[in-house]
């Protein structure tokens, strides 16, 4: 996780944090609130996470610095080791849906009665009526027009989102604790964060022709000699800069395309930076 927040300023040091959450957004929150402080205990079923094995090395960066265990919370053994965790705990985060939790004990208002300083964020998929609704990332992107035909999109945008949202609700719930308020819950659900990053495209920025949507030259995706280039020229001092650079009398899609396939993308990439002009290489995944 990168993660810039000064080894002196750790907000939550001193901070428990119980995770039930497997797969993507509940343990990139809780590796967010490690990296603030917190100490995390992440209690597995006995399978263990499914991310480790889809992913050995992101599930490993993930529950780095955590204390991982492994729990059957349907055995009472297994549960009472959990009580144990929560009584000591701050914070429980989860990922499943609530109607499993409540047939654990684990809804809200159970956990509340028991552990009256504990607080919750409960991430899961659809709000309201829909909270039982199955689905995944490609499915809350696909439900917002964020994902194409060409093949899944290159990141999970609304676990990764719903990571973010969770980490700072938990921050949220904490401070208002700490200021007196009772503990608190709060829900994020992946089809509501993936309206929100979907609120360029509802509002025509970047639909097809919108301003970021191929309709300024001056942003968008063209070929160098060798490979591409992503050219972010939006703001009016970039395209002066950019004009002059190119010695262009304009910057129409034509000018652009006969200007940039005059060099490779590497090249195109050094010269931008030598000039503070906003140019990309494209580059594959990994690259």
């Amino acid at each position: 996780m990168h993660s810039h927040t000064s080894s002196s300023l750790l907000p939550l040091r001193g901070f428990g944090v119980v995770s039930l959450a497997a797969n993507v957004p509940g343990p990139v929150a809780c590796a967010r609130l490690r990296a603030l402080g917190a100490r995390v205990v992440k209690v597995e079923p006995p399978a263990g996470d499914p991310l480790e094995a889809y992913s050995a090395a992101w599930y490993r960066e993930l529950a780095a610095g955590q204390e991982v265990v492994r729990l059957d919370l349907k055995d009472p053994e297994g549960r009472g080791a959990l009580d144990g965790l929560l009584a000591a705990a701050d914070l429980l985060v989860t990922s499943s849906r609530l109607s499993g939790l409540e047939r654990l004990g684990l809804g809200w208002a159970a956990l509340h009665a028991r552990f009256p300083r504990l607080c919750q964020v409960a991430v899961f998929g659809h709000p309201g009526a829909e909270r039982d609704r199955a689905g995944h990332d490609l499915t809350y992107q696909a439900a917002q027009g964020l994902a194409g035909p060409g093949g899944p999109p290159r990141t999970l945008l609304a676990d990764l989102a719903s990571a973010e949202r969770a980490a700072g609700a938990a921050l949220a719930l904490l401070l208002a604790r700490e200021r007196g308020a009772e503990a608190g819950y709060a829900e994020v659900t992946l089809a509501e964060v993936a309206a929100d990053l979907a609120a360029p495209l509802r509002h025509g920025l970047t639909a097809p022709g919108g301003l970021l949507g191929g309709g300024l030259p001056a942003y968008g995706v063209y070929a160098a000699r060798e490979e591409h280039v992503a050219l972010a020229a939006l703001e009016p001092h970039f395209a002066a800069r950019l004009r002059e650079a190119l010695g262009v009398p304009e910057l129409t899609r034509e000018a652009l395309e006969a200007a940039l396939a005059a060099r490779t993308a590497a090249e195109w990439e050094a010269w931008a930076d030598a000039r503070d002009l906003p140019l990309a290489a494209l580059r594959q995944p990994g690259g």
